[in-house]
This record gives structure tokens, C-alpha cells and sequence, in this order.
């Protein structure tokens, strides 16, 4: 057993990348954490009450599994859902797309680790300073928001000399080899997306999967977000149309904290998630294109684990 974040033992150092709106939910979160490693639910896009549903539902299925989840700090009802979190008693909260004080003090009197998505040591040693658990060291190949244009390669040697805490590492990471790589560079473990979108636990129309199958290493490109950050995401009839500085006309539920207006964030990714293709966002990582099936968690794990093998 490991044990890289505080009172947290775990069979293998992965983590499953929190992905909203309703990408990541019980059934995936669940099926990773029995897995043996940790199942994120997130829950940027839903109500406090839908947050409470899906942290029970994948608590029964984890079978005493580690279950946290993924908030971005960019929506309003931020803190509403990270306390909602905490009082579930979740193992974990992560957090991203933007910086929270607070939630460390929140987190502290929880008796609940604070794990902060970075992509700086500057930022790194900030949210070691403040009591983040760990930091999240997510380079450019990740899929949805970015926050750097360097690669997950280049950035790890750096926060991981930076600070104390445990370094995991994300971003383009799809196989056991892609985790070696990441271990040799000195970090303590790694967080997947786009890997788990192919699994067969993953609650997403299939249409959305085809997408996934379908992609080109061409196909991957960065768009313009509402929140006010680049985006990584697969080539469709949405992206095109934001290419061509034409922002589809859909209402606004003033759900971020800061938004451009332009289109909504929130409700393009749950287009796309629905089936909805051409309506909506497809967020995806730069190395989409080397996955090739649809597998269920176990087999994915079976996979991703052989990095673990020779240690």
C-alpha cells in the first residue's frame, strides 16, 4: 500500500481526472477506486444535492475504495459544493482553474487532504505554503482548461524540486509507458482524463465515445473558453464555428464567477456529453489519438499497472 496523501493508503498511485460536467460520475469514480486507485466525481456543473447523490452512489461501488472530487474555482457555487464535499466525507478535494485560500482551512478542520491542479512552481510552493496535501503538476498535453504552454515533462522536474509535498503528474498520459516515464522524472504519482472516457463505466452518450475513437492526432486543437483560459478539445462543427469568431447564441445562467459571455461554457460541455456533438464542447488530452478501445476500468487498470511491475 502507498500512502501520498495524508491517512489515504492506496494500491497504485493513479488518479482519475476529475472531468465536468457530469463526465465524471459514480460509475467511473467507483470502478476506479475498486480498482485500487482514486475515483474523482466532478463536480463543477452540478447542484449541491446532485453532488450528494453521486458521492453516495460511488462510495457503493468503491468498495472502501478512495473516492474524492474535482471543483473548479472559476463557478460560483464553488464553495457551496466544496462544503457539501467535506461534510460527505470525502478522502480527497481537488481543485483547479483558478486559487482558493480558503478551502485549505476548510479542508483543515474537515480533517480532509487539499489537492491543488498547478502548472507552476511559483503557484506549487504557494498551495504547499497555504497546506495543500499535494499539487497536481498539469502540463500542456491535458485536456479542457489550460494553464501553461509547457509540457508535463518539462514542468514536473521543476515543482517537484520546488516543494515538499507530493507531485503527481498530468497531462497526455494514456499508458503504463507514459507512467514510467512520469516516475523517472521524479514524480509520485499520475492523474488520467481522457484514458477513462474510453472505459466502459464512463456515463457519456456513445456518440461522444465515436468522437474519441474517431480523432486524428490533427483533430485535437485549443479553443477560446468563456472562462477566460485556452482549451483543449477535439475539432467539431462547435470548434469550427469558434474558430471563425462565430459564438453560438446560447443563454447565460451566470454559473462562473468570471465569464466572457460568449457562449456557455457549462451547457456546451453537457451538449457534447449527451450526444449532442456539433452543439457542444468536446474537451479531450493531445494524445487522444493513440487510444484505440473501449475497455472497462479492470482492463485498463491491468494495463496502466504494468508500470508498476519491475519497481
Amino acid at each position: 500500500m502507498l500512502n501520498i496523501f495524508k491517512n489515504i493508503e492506496l494500491r497504485y498511485p493513479i488518479i482519475q481526472g476529475g472531468m465536468a460536467v457530469r463526465v465524471s460520475t459514480a460509475p467511473l469514480a467507483g470502478a476506479v477506486a475498486c480498482a485500487g486507485g482514486v475515483g474523482i466525481i466532478g463536480a463543477t456543473g452540478m447542484s449541491v444535492e446532485e453532488l450528494r447523490r453521486e458521492i453516495r452512489a460511488a462510495r457503493l461501488l468503491a468498495r472502501q475504495g478512495t473516492i474524492g472530487v474535482n471543483i473548479m474555482f472559476a463557478v460560483r457555487n464553488f464553495a457551496e459544493l466544496v462544503k457539501a464535499s467535506l461534510r460527505e466525507k470525502v478522502d480527497l478535494v481537488i481543485t483547479g482553474a483558478g486559487f482558493s485560500r480558503d478551502i485549505f482551512s476548510w479542508g483543515k478542520e474537515a480533517k480532509i487532504p487539499i489537492v491543488t491542479i498547478v502548472s507552476t512552481s511559483r503557484l506549487a510552493k504557494i498551495a504547499e505554503k497555504y497546506g495543500a496535501a499535494a499539487v497536481i503538476a498539469e502540463g500542456s498535453e491535458a485536456g479542457g482548461h489550460l494553464g501553461t504552454d509547457l509540457s508535463v515533462s518539462e514542468i514536473i522536474p521543476e515543482i517537484k524540486d520546488s516543494v515538499k509535498i507530493p507531485v503527481i503528474a498530468a497531462g497526455g498520459i494514456t499508458d503504463s509507458g507514459d507512467i514510467r516515464e512520469m516516475m523517472k522524472l521524479g514524480a509520485d504519482g499520475v492523474q488520467l482524463a481522457t484514458r477513462f472516457v474510453l472505459s466502459e463505466e464512463c456515463a457519456v452518450a456513445d456518440s461522444f465515445k465515436a468522437h474519441y475513437l474517431n480523432a486524428r492526432e490533427e483533430d485535437v486543437v485549443i479553443i477560446k473558453s468563456p472562462v477566460g483560459l485556452p482549451g483543449r478539445a477535439i475539432r467539431n462543427v462547435f470548434s469550427d464555428a469558434l474558430a471563425r469568431g462565430e459564438s453560438p447564441k446560447i443563454k447565460c445562467d451566470n454559473c462562473l464567477k468570471a465569464c466572457s459571455k460568449e457562449y456557455c461554457i457549462l451547457e456546451a460541455l453537457e451538449n457534447s456529453r449527451m450526444g449532442r456533438i456539433d452543439q457542444g464542447v468536446i474537451f479531450s488530452g493531445k494524445n487522444v489519438f493513440k487510444i484505440k478501445k473501449i475497455l472497462s476500468v479492470k482492463k485498463i487498470f491491468d494495463e496502466l499497472t504494468l508500470a508498476f511491475k519491475d519497481q
